[in-house]
């Protein structure tokens, strides 16, 4: 059944709206201006390219509009019936108005799951794909932590970081949204698929691409636009400076939502992004109050857990070494918070390199450690110590 607002839309004009997102190039500040002039979603097919560009139609847009295949149209309509897809226009009582306020808003949303969460209080959580373990489990906590405040957590659904933040949501029983760069009917990538099945429970999975689409490079960059637009701010945990994470924290800032940013290690890679993020101006967060602190004076939002777990990792201890024999233990006091090279932990230790591999091992293998590239150790985030 196709879902666009409290009151359903005519039949005629779901599939001029399923045109409209099959077109793709639409502004959805156009597509409003062409509704008040002409009156229905309809007359826009119907209406010249002169008073098309009049209304703000760039010359891609009216070609493909002009180009919409209506028999694709009808054969989109049967596959979201079949997958349980709604649409949510612009305009309409269920499109976030967030959103709807950027430069440029997709005219039509596809929306798998519940399309009210899209109109309550979100923050967004991205990072790095090939995210640390450490990473990983600070996102998911701050995840878990901020929707414990109220605050709805949207992403991309992509791995690492992404993966991490919608399972903290889960973890929290709140609902998540995710925002995905193909057609509804696909997920991407494949081993998500359990995941987005999950979040559809109780949030959303929405796209503006229309069905069949498949996860086409150029498409990703443009979707980050709707992860930022629909969020009060953007929250980056692990970064590099070539990140798709940064696209999000800068069109979050140019549209005047919040950018927060965790800090990491001076050796990481994967915290360079952040630390530009922070040179610019984003706050620097160290624990859900940063947060949640910076975003009190908004409606619906709760204070954060008391105590409030250490989500980005405050060096305390969740759990005991007693179980550790004394070499494990002088390991694991030898490497601290940045990372280390294995030869410089030799020195430190005076183990043998085989003995030392051994036990580090042992220790990453118990959740203590992270191994990173290039025989580096760091102590895990949130692992026993």
């Amino acid at each position: 059944m196709i879902v666009s607002s409290p009151s359903p839309l005519a039949e005629s004009d779901v599939h001029c709206w399923l045109a409209v997102g099959r077109a793709g190039a639409c502004n959805g500040h156009a597509v409003l201006r062409a509704l008040e002039e002409f009156g229905s979603i309809g007359s826009l097919f119907e209406a010249g390219d002169r008073e098309l560009a009049a209304l703000g139609f760039s010359r891609a847009a009216i070609a493909r509009t002009r180009a919409v295949a209506w028999s694709a149209v009808r054969r989109d309509r049967d596959a979201l019936d079949r997958i349980g897809v709604g649409i949510v226009p612009i305009g309409t009582e269920r499109y976030p108005p967030r959103l709807a306020a950027i430069a440029s808003p997709p005219p039509v949303l596809y929306c798998r799951g519940n399309p009210e969460v899209l109109g309550r209080p979100q923050l967004a959580i991205v990072g790095a794909r090939a995210a640390t373990r450490g990473g990983r489990e600070r996102a998911r906590a701050f995840a878990r932590a901020l929707a414990e405040c109220g605050l709805v957590i949207t992403s991309g659904l992509a791995r690492g970081i992404d993966a991490a933040a919608h399972r903290g949501t889960l973890d929290a029983g709140a609902p998540s949204v995710a925002v995905i760069a193909t057609g509804p009917d696909r997920i991407y990538p494949r081993s998500n698929a359990e995941l987005a099945g999950e979040l559809l429970e109780t949030g959303a999975v929405i796209t503006e691409r229309a069905p069949g689409t498949p996860p086409l490079p150029e498409n990703f960059p443009r979707r980050n636009r709707l992860i930022s637009g629909l969020c009060l701010g953007v929250l980056v945990v692990e970064a590099s400076l070539r990140s798709g994470s940064l696209i999000t924290a800068r069109l979050a800032a140019d549209e005047g939502r919040e950018v927060f940013a965790v800090p990491g290690s001076v050796d990481s890679a994967l915290s360079r992004g952040c630390h530009a993020l922070i040179r610019d101006g984003a706050k620097l967060v160290e624990s859900v109050v940063d947060v949640i602190e910076e975003l009190a004076h908004l409606g619906g939002l709760q204070g954060p857990p008391v105590p409030p777990e250490p989500a980005a990792g405050d060096g305390s201890a969740a759990g005991t070494d007693g179980c550790l024999g004394e070499p494990e233990r002088n390991v694991l006091d030898a490497v601290g918070h940045d990372p280390v090279t294995l030869d410089r932990l030799v020195e430190l230790t005076g183990l043998t390199p085989d003995r030392l591999s051994s036990i580090l091992l042992s220790l990453e293998l118990d959740g203590r450690l992270d191994a990173l590239p290039g025989s580096r150790y760091v102590r895990a985030v949130n692992g026993r110590r």
